[in-house]
């Protein structure tokens, strides 16, 4: 009977630690996915560098400092740092203080996976993969998306006036046939 206890206690201890501790690509795809795939793709360039073998270009402790404060590193004169600030028209990379060490190590090891998955999917016949959308920040330079807005705030505070003028009409004449 102690035996069959002590079994399911390591049974149980086994399943909890499989259950409860998120593997670290997978803390890493959601960090990612959170905060870094606005800008950046694993192997596409859009608002930020593409990010497949970022491990190799850089050391981990370059990314780490990169990571929290990308300014203070251009600020300081660091030659990569400021490579790749003018490379991307001298956009700046939010900080990201609050990550741990740890988070960011887990982002690297989830883009490192990721690299491997879509060169192990580059055979003669690779399988389609998912596409995954294209998200683009919103800055000062979408013209046409402001120009856009800036029409649809204005057919509706015309159509809101109109709506009010048509109703003061309406009262007025009604005034009129009950007096008359």
């Amino acid at each position: 009977m102690k035996n069959k206890i002590f079994l399911l206690l390591i049974l149980v201890a086994i399943a909890s630690g499989k259950v409860f501790a998120d593997p670290p690509s997978d803390e890493g795809k959601s960090i990612f996915l959170s905060r870094c795939a606005a800008c950046h793709t694993v192997n596409k360039i859009s608002t930020g560098p593409a990010l497949s073998g970022v491990d190799q270009r850089h050391t981990i402790d370059w990314i780490i400092s990169f990571v929290h404060s990308s300014q203070s590193m251009v600020k300081k004169g660091d030659s990569a740092a400021l490579a790749l600030f003018t490379k991307f028209n001298k956009i700046a990379m939010p900080d990201h203080g609050d990550l741990t060490n740890e988070n960011i190590k887990s982002i690297v090891d989830y883009i490192k996976m990721e690299s491997k998955a879509v060169t192990e999917n580059k055979a003669p016949f690779s399988k389609p993969t998912k596409q995954r959308p294209f998200y683009q920040p919103l800055t000062i330079h979408n013209y046409s998306f402001f120009i856009g807005y800036f029409f649809v705030i204005i057919a509706l505070i015309s159509s809101l006036f109109f709506a009010v003028q048509l109703k003061t009409f309406e009262r007025n004449k009604r005034k009129d046939n009950l007096s008359a």
